[in-house]
């Protein structure tokens, strides 16, 4: 089972919606698209369902072009954030409503319909109408649905985003492990990085209609491909910082310096593009090797655990993720660290040069 975009694209009067995309999903896998709002996400899931047709391109399933075929006449299920219910039926009949369609026999539909739902949390709810329902629940009837349909392509687009956190974070563990057991190809969509990562699988990153990057989630998490790549896998999105190659230095902003070594010492000297993930910017230091920058304390925003750490580094936005409850200077010049061994560099074009060493190590 699989299936394939080749060259699919898509524009709307002129206008760009996804730039030309080669993509193959294979059965019994979990494929994400990450990326913000407006990145093309919907837009990619559609044309892979039927809903839309390319305007350039075609789309294979099993090997047949089905470009242009209609989604009634293929294998699909989809789920979206908004929940979409039957309203007059209960959620039992919601839920059986498209194994009776399929004509599945009395018992088994009874048996998936209670397997489901006991799965997903339902089962006090079977005899009552979705709008009796909170807005987490009618979700978990939505995607209850789809899951007992037994599809070939399951789309989620952001199918988590309207439950509690409890239950989210429930089903990020259950997801992936159910869909590999169906053998079904599903594809699902989140703007949040931590996500993709917990569901594993492939990640398809996304920016202003591209795929910048597919393969497995955690080796793009790892190894970006470029500067873009790793600005959509990170939340805060990655930092960034101009830096300069000399001899066997590596020289920073703040007239800060490194020794390179490893792949670094065969980089050509010049200028480059270091990034680092904000989880990697410390208030304090914890190494002997890092970095000591200042840059101006903007905004703090405490999580529970952790703090957001917003500053101004001589016009470059920084944002540092760090653990605990601190009470910092706003508006003040405040030291930071960053470890050298967490610093991605990348050329003239944001194309990934050298990942950090500590990726390398994983």
């Amino acid at each position: 089972m699989a299936l394939e975009l080749k060259g699919v694209a898509k524009s709307v009067e002129g206008q760009t919606h996804i730039h030309p995309t080669d993509l193959t999903l294979e059965g019994g896998t979990m494929n994400v698209l990450l990326g913000p709002t407006l990145a093309g996400k919907t837009s990619l899931m559609r044309l892979m369902a039927g809903l839309d047709v390319p305007s350039e391109g075609r789309v294979f399933w099993n090997g047949t072009d089905v470009t242009g075929v209609r989604v009634q006449d293929r294998g699909v299920a989809m789920v979206y954030q908004q929940f979409i219910n039957y309203p007059t039926m209960s959620v039992y009949e919601n839920i059986a409503s498209p194994m009776r369609l399929m004509g599945v026999n009395r018992v088994d539909l009874d048996r998936r319909v209670r397997e489901t739902a006991e799965m997903l949390k339902l089962t006090p709810m079977l005899d009552r109408k979705p709008l009796e329902l909170s807005g987490g629940q009618q979700q978990r009837c939505a995607l209850a649905r789809a899951l007992v349909k037994d599809a070939g392509l399951v789309l989620l687009d952001e199918p988590l985003a309207n439950l509690d956190y409890k239950l989210r974070e429930e089903l990020r563990v259950e997801i992936p492990r159910i869909f590999e057991a169906s053998g079904a190809i599903f594809v699902y969509a989140t703007t949040e990085p931590e996500e993709a990562l917990l569901l594993g699988g492939n990640t398809a990153t996304l920016w202003e209609g591209r795929v910048t990057q597919f393969g497995p989630t955690a080796q793009v998490y790892r190894r970006p491909v470029d500067a873009t790549t790793a600005r959509v896998f990170s939340d805060p999105p990655m930092n960034f910082l101009q830096v300069s190659k000399t001899g066997a230095r590596l020289m920073f902003g703040d007239g800060q310096s490194a020794p390179v070594s490893g792949r670094l010492a065969d980089l050509p000297d010049g200028r480059y593009t270091a990034g680092f993930r904000p989880n990697h910017l410390e208030i304090r230091q914890h190494s002997a090797e890092a970095l000591r920058f200042t840059a101006r304390l903007s905004v703090t925003e405490l999580t529970g655990s952790e703090t957001f750490v917003h500053l101004d580094h001589h016009g470059e936005p920084w944002v540092g993720v760090v653990h605990g409850v601190h009470d910092l200077p706003l508006g003040e010049e405040i030291p930071v660290w960053l470890d050298p061994r967490h610093v991605y560099i990348f050329g003239a074009g944001g194309e990934l040069i050298v990942p950090a060493a500590y990726a390398l190590a994983a």
